[in-house]
């Protein structure tokens, strides 16, 4: 049984010329969205996802705005609002050594390479030059971690851990 997983969110339509307005959530939307690439659209209604072919992609505000083969108008792309674009896990590629799919890094456990554990990794931001990962302390309180070679030490997605090295203030 094929695994899909979550490109972005269609939240609503862009301009008449069939545009759609997308919440992204994937891990290379450059990638994800180059034009002739294939995505599935899920609705809740239907039993089988909608297959589409990206025709153009742009970056609008902090949305991303794609438009697909032979959806023209804002009346071939309204019924799409709501709905999830998804990719099955065929077409993961692979990645280069020390890059990661967010779905293989959150839910690792974070552990100090003194072996303390921090907690679960919740979340991924992307605010620019490196990867944040949010960590959920068993206390509830939150610890930000920088991916970048100082503080991350090892990672094992098959083992969902996570080895790091703290760098001063980091975890207080």
């Amino acid at each position: 049984m094929e695994r899909w997983f979550n490109v972005g969110k269609i939240v609503n339509t862009h301009g008449i010329r069939g545009e759609v307005r997308v919440i992204s959530r994937t891990d290379f939307p450059e990638e994800r969205y180059k034009k002739g690439n294939k995505l599935y659209i899920f609705r809740e209604r239907d039993t089988e996802p909608i297959e589409v072919t990206v025709k153009s992609h742009r970056v609008h505000k902090s949305f991303d705005l794609l438009s697909f083969e032979g959806y023209d108008s804002i009346n071939d792309v309204e019924r799409f609002k709501g709905a999830m674009l998804k990719v099955p896990e065929s077409q993961l590629g692979e990645l280069a050594e020390g890059e990661y799919y967010f779905h293989e890094i959150i839910g690792c456990t974070v552990v100090t390479e003194g072996g303390e554990t921090i907690g679960a990794v919740k979340e991924i931001l992307t605010p620019g030059a490196n990867d944040v990962w949010v960590v959920r302390r068993e206390d509830g309180s939150e610890a930000l971690i920088p991916y970048i070679d100082e503080v991350v030490l090892h990672v094992d997605p098959a083992q969902k851990t996570i080895i790091i090295r703290p760098m001063e203030g980091l975890l207080e």
